[in-house]
């Protein structure tokens, strides 16, 4: 199975200062052991290189955010797939009425046209995988 991350679980995978980095390495971890892959796509590569450069916590340029990004593509255990994007509006989902459920509803779509998963840590997205909370030992 592969698993399309969206932006927030891709910034958490790839940068280790974000509240859910260790969540997101964990089940990274499970993932290796069970033979799984992630994605990504066009959306969540520019919202990762978007988030990290805009937001003050990060504080990185477009250069460096973009470089984190082709840094973690070629050493994340698991292989990063790009999966490429061919959805128009008009596979928007119904359920989508709000301006910030849009990038979820055509992430939700692409995942499923790609016979993949959404995998997301926002528990609002209706049909995405919810990444599992950390385990404690």
């Amino acid at each position: 199975m592969t698993y399309l991350l969206d932006v927030n679980a891709l910034i958490a995978l790839g940068f280790a200062q974000h509240e859910f980095h260790d969540r997101m390495a964990s089940w990274v971890q499970t993932l290796q052991s069970e033979s799984l892959s992630l994605a990504t796509c066009s959306i969540t590569e520019l919202g990762f290189v978007r988030v990290l450069a805009q937001a003050s916590a990060y504080g990185l340029t477009v250069a460096e955010a973009r470089n984190v990004l082709v840094r973690l593509k070629s050493v994340t255990p698991l292989s990063l797939q790009f999966i490429p994007d061919m959805l128009d509006i008009r596979r928007l989902p119904a359920w989508v009425k709000t301006a910030k459920q849009i990038t979820d509803g055509h992430l939700l779509q692409l995942a499923q046209s790609n016979g993949i998963v959404l995998a997301t840590l926002d528990e609002r997205i209706p049909g995405a995988f919810i990444i599992p909370h950390r385990r404690i030992r």
